[in-house]
């Protein structure tokens, strides 16, 4: 049976482990391998609608459509990063009310100034708590049901140090958030630190090459995260394949080393389950 409600997931004595997607398909595999809740990845969709970084050129209308092709892919939870909820109080109201109706099962709210950049990226900056604590109330306000996830993110770690950040996350958990989420600390010391600290759902955030120590969700979970999110990871993957296979049809003029590499015709007709659709054509008279 699928859980929908992610504090259930948290619930139980282990780390939930939790990959980034950004389209249908990444989506469909994730719950085929079986993984009980998904992240709908900014960075991924800045990446993949538009080829470019994450610097602020999503908005909530890319977030939105992105979700709702997702959230309807798929049967397990889908947490959407949106970012700084695209403007006020108000808007993020609004951002949060579209997404539970588009099927999103939480959000990630963070307090960057916009235009906002990738986490582990430099130059970023932060609003002040106070601004941040009418956005993030605006967001508990907003949800019809209290299943549905906010997690409330600082990135004041890059800007006002260690201390100011985890005053944010327990200021953050007075006003509501279902779980706290302190971005890019630098060393295993720091994350302990705001493990012992936050008396609250914690989110790990594990990038390759990243700003934070990669460590592995056990480990994580012993140092208080509960929630151990690897955001690119897919995309990475499907990159480094892309760029190799490219690279090889380019030089050889063929595919045929990758043979073994590659996931044959049936196979992905099997993921998309094609056999579904040719008995609903049969079903429906379509087919002779």
């Amino acid at each position: 049976m699928v859980v929908k409600n992610i504090k259930k997931l948290l619930s139980g004595k282990k780390p939930l482990v939790v990959p980034g997607v950004y389209d249908a398909i990444g989506a469909k595999i994730a719950e085929k391998t079986g993984f009980d809740v998904m992240f709908q990845t900014g960075y991924g969709t800045s990446a993949t609608l538009f080829g470019m970084p994450d610097y602020g050129f999503i908005g909530a209308t890319e977030t939105l459509d992105n979700a709702r092709r997702i959230c309807r892919t798929v049967s397990v939870p889908v947490i959407v990063d949106s970012d700084t909820g695209y403007g006020n109080a108000l808007s993020v109201w609004k951002l949060v009310k579209e997404l539970e109706s588009a099927g999103a099962a939480g959000i990630f709210l963070e307090d960057q100034r916009w235009p906002k950049r990738c986490g582990h990226m430099q130059g970023k900056e932060v609003i002040a708590q106070e601004e941040y604590t009418e956005k993030l109330g605006a967001a508990i306000d907003a949800r019809s049901s209290k299943d549905f996830f906010i997690v409330a993110r600082t990135d004041a770690r890059a800007t006002e140090g260690l201390d100011a950040a985890i005053e944010r996350g327990m200021q953050n958990k007075k006003t509501g958030a279902d779980a706290i989420f302190v971005e890019a600390p630098r060393s295993i010391s720091e994350m302990k630190k705001i493990g012992k600290s936050i008396n609250a759902p914690l989110v790990a955030n594990m990038i390759e090459g990243g700003a934070t120590p990669m460590s592995s969700a056990q480990d994580l979970y012993k140092m208080g995260f509960n929630i151990i999110l690897y955001p690119l990871s897919v995309l990475f993957a499907n990159t480094f394949a892309t760029m190799n296979i490219l690279q090889e049809l380019k030089n050889a003029g063929s595919t045929v080393k990758f043979k073994k590499k590659v996931v044959n015709f049936d196979d992905f007709n099997d993921i998309v389950e094609l056999q579904k659709f040719r008995k609903l054509e049969k079903k429906y008279g379509f087919q002779k």
